[in-house]
């Protein structure tokens, strides 16, 4: 699709969260937190010319390599927000984005993300194919206090648990959805902090793709402030996520 002239470099997208998008306080999942995030982004690429339809066209798709999310409060039920995003920095086959939800006038979220072009094809990552100088990059304009990270894992961490990837896990790349990775560790510990509002960041490193029938292990430690998490496959990581506490 070509560039839309409604196309612009910072863009900005309201949503209502509904019902569905709510734990039982009322306020929004972080799940879907990420999902609406997510939705932005692939909206502004949308209208910028660098959608999932314009990157299959090279069998292109951008996959999610590492996240930082830091809350000051949630939106409830019925609440209007509006998302703003912007490309901090694109080169060869990997982009930064920024992202930030607003209340009104009032900023409750911020969020760093760092995206690879993976062929879907050979399952590998190579530099953008498309066309992107349309994009103002905005390498000074940060969304978060804290930056992005390599988590490294707490020696005591302990089995959780052990899944297998189904269907419902899958999406259009035809691997584990991301989110669904955040799903599963945070169905795993006591969910009253989560529903007291007491996370205050989180961070999430993808190393491996997830597939249909792919058996995992769920692993878990526990630290000052923090909890951690690592999804392993064969006895290699493919995802690591450090909860902070307030």
């Amino acid at each position: 699709m070509p560039v839309s002239p409604d196309f612009t470099s910072v863009y900005t997208h309201e949503w209502e969260i509904n019902f569905l998008q709510c734990s039982p306080n009322g306020l929004l999942k972080h799940t879907e937190l990420c999902n609406l995030l997510q939705l932005t982004a692939a909206q502004h690429a949308e209208l910028g010319g660098l959608s999932f339809t314009d990157m299959q066209q090279h069998d292109q798709a951008w996959v999610l390599s590492r996240m930082h999310v830091e809350i000051d409060e949630l939106p409830k039920w019925r609440d209007v927000v509006t998302v703003k995003t912007w490309i901090q920095d694109l080169q060869g086959s990997r982009s930064i984005r920024a992202l930030e939800m607003y209340l009104g006038e009032k900023k409750i979220v911020g969020s760093s993300t760092y995206w690879a072009v993976l062929n879907t094809k050979i399952r590998r990552a190579e530099a953008l194919a498309l066309p992107h100088g349309h994009f103002e990059k905005f390498p000074r304009m940060f969304p978060t206090k804290e930056g992005l990270k390599k988590i490294s894992i707490e020696g005591n961490a302990v089995l959780d648990s052990e899944r297998k990837v189904v269907l419902s896990d899958l999406d259009i790349v035809f691997h584990a959805n991301n989110v669904k990775y955040l799903e599963w560790c945070l169905d795993a510990i006591d969910p009253r902090p989560l529903l007291k509002g007491q996370l205050q960041s989180f961070d999430m490193n993808y190393m491996r793709e997830l597939q249909l029938g792919d058996v995992i292990q769920l692993y878990h430690a526990t630290a000052k402030n923090q909890a951690y998490f690592s999804i392993v496959k064969d006895d290699k990581t493919c995802f690591a996520l450090e909860l902070n506490w307030r």
